[in-house]
């Protein structure tokens, strides 16, 4: 890969993309849903770990189930946009490393050593939210990421069962002009980073 994105690529994706607050009537189909994931899914991780579980929440009742568990700022944003995703990490992530990465025994690495799982699940489950943003946006739709919400709470309600715990929200659809503030300030490469 040696050619750089057009601006209007890296516009798409970055430097005019916004976070949305509102957004339109406007349904996202669910083999949008499908093409955003198998995008997203080709991001690296950790030994190919890939423990990201999302819940697209699209449906009335699902967001009903929602609602109780989100901070009051979040609720109308939440409850208005065609698709919620619920970025969880799985803790049991390393019983897929022998499909997953086969090159050697990865799933020894983690089994019995839980600060290990923990870091891994939450950096990589977080790197994967990430590239379900970006390619959410390459296909031209719109996000609105959130803490905002009780986590055990959402654990309880859409995981139970499960050793799946959420990391955060993520709104999906086509965002509106409505509350949407103007842009903040970024740093500057040298406020943040350096060259050594």
């Amino acid at each position: 890969m040696t050619d750089a994105l057009t601006q209007e690529a890296l516009d798409q994706l970055f430097t005019k993309a916004r976070t949305r607050n509102g957004w339109l009537d406007r349904p996202v189909a669910v083999d949008l849903l499908k093409a955003v994931w198998d995008l997203a899914k080709m991001g690296p991780t950790s030994a190919n770990c890939c423990p990201a579980r999302i819940v697209f929440v699209v449906s009335d009742e699902a967001k009903a189930r929602l609602k109780p568990h989100l901070l009051e700022g979040n609720v109308k944003k939440i409850m208005a946009a065609p698709v919620t995703a619920i970025i969880g990490q799985d803790m049991k992530f390393y019983d897929r490393l022998g499909v997953l990465f086969p090159h050697t025994d990865a799933r020894s690495w983690f089994a019995g050593n839980q600060p290990l799982i923990e870091t891994t699940a939450f950096r990589n489950a977080t790197l994967q939210g990430a590239y379900l943003m970006l390619a959410a946006r390459a296909l031209g739709l719109d996000c609105g990421p959130m803490s905002g919400f009780d986590n055990a709470a959402v654990d309880e309600e859409f995981f139970a069962g499960t050793e799946v715990r959420s990391n955060f929200l993520c709104s999906i659809g086509y965002g509106s002009e409505e509350d949407l503030f103007p842009r903040s300030p970024r740093p500057d490469f040298n406020e943040d980073c350096s060259v050594i």
